[in-house]
């Protein structure tokens, strides 16, 4: 039976993570899956009581020394997923927002071999979306979208989906290289460059009902400037 790991990435989550991880366990009691589920939440230096909680539910997890920001803590869930011989990674926040019903829609394509990378889409479904982004954090995806369109020539709608799942030589390939400050649209340039097959897949996804998003309002011009040079770096220069 070939294996899956979710990676969560946590900080700060001590409202979120438990509910998170009881809703995969509840998952797989109910459902007879063709693949094997264990999930790994990377504890990313919280200051909150997120780390007693996984320690005293004995949550699966492993706990950085001080805060690497996102991409530092799905990076080392990749680096599990390699060491241990998983065939496939899912990316899955730890805020409530992933919907863990979807996961078999997203992951069997890549375990087939059907596609390399697949993208839980917010919005390539509109009968199934039940997550509202707000008007102007829909422009930003949608400049992103078409600046990834002009460097790549493929279309993707929900560039900044944090629930995704890689195969295994893409796993590989993250433990090893992975963007610190906002991996999701730069890591769909580098791989689709690299000649990975890319898909979107409808995925259901809530509002955040705990914490605190990461981009607030007062950082969105920053982050977009930063974005769009990422893209462009990781479109024309050439990896070591």
């Amino acid at each position: 039976m070939k294996k899956v790991l979710i990676i969560i990435p946590a900080y700060n989550e001590e409202g979120s993570i438990l509910r998170t991880v009881q809703s995969i366990e509840s998952f797989k009691k109910r459902n007879h899956l063709a693949f094997q589920i264990d999930y790994l939440v990377i504890n990313d230096g919280s200051k909150d009581k997120t780390s007693q909680i996984l320690d005293e539910y004995n949550l699966n997890h492993v706990d950085l020394v001080r805060n690497l920001g996102i991409g530092g803590a799905v990076q080392t869930g990749y680096i599990y997923a390699e060491r241990n011989n998983y065939d496939a990674a899912v990316q899955f926040d730890g805020d409530g927002q992933h919907d863990i019903a979807s996961i078999v829609n997203l992951v069997t394509p890549v375990l087939d071999g059907s596609c390399d990378f697949v993208i839980g889409s917010r919005f390539v479904d509109k009968s199934k979306e039940n997550f509202q982004s707000t008007a102007m954090r829909r422009m930003g995806i949608n400049l992103i979208s078409n600046l990834i369109k002009l460097t790549t020539h493929k279309r993707i709608y929900d560039t900044t989906s944090g629930y995704r799942v890689a195969n295994k030589e893409i796993v590989s390939y993250f433990a090893k290289r992975y963007p610190v400050a906002y991996p999701e649209p730069e890591t769909i340039v580098r791989i689709l460059k690299k000649g990975y097959s890319v898909e979107e897949i409808p995925a259901n996804m809530f509002e955040r009902t705990e914490g605190v998003s990461s981009i607030s309002a007062l950082k969105s011009i920053t982050y977009m400037v930063d974005v769009l040079l990422s893209i462009i770096m990781a479109a024309y220069m050439k990896e070591n």
